[in-house]
């Protein structure tokens, strides 16, 4: 996906705002900085939790997210100590998170 909006607007205003050129310059670059999606939070980006870009197959997400899950499943660590129990816990759930919203993306 390429956008082109930021870079126009923080043109735009970094030249208003500054009244002077370089602002323009500092707007360009804030906005393209938008646009790159610089400011996004890892966390916003599901594959990051699989280790796989946008673009990887079906197969491929469903073969990680098998690993992982096998991985960090709660019932595999149940005698361990309470903490790496808490602690697989939270991880399949971020697991669990990520491939339904993969899924959710997919799906429209």
């Amino acid at each position: 996906m390429t956008r082109w909006y930021g870079k126009f607007f923080g043109l735009i205003a970094g030249w208003m705002l500054l009244r002077h050129p370089a602002g323009g310059l500092i707007g360009l670059l804030v906005g393209h900085a938008f646009d790159a999606d610089w400011f996004k939070s890892p966390a916003d980006n599901p594959y990051r939790v699989f280790g796989l870009a946008e673009d990887a197959s079906d197969a491929e997400l469903d073969l990680a997210y098998r690993r992982l899950i096998s991985q960090y499943h709660p019932d595999r660590l149940a005698g361990a100590a309470p903490e790496l129990q808490r602690q697989a816990e939270a991880k399949a759930r971020e697991i669990n998170t990520a491939y339904d919203r993969i899924k959710e993306l997919r799906r429209k």
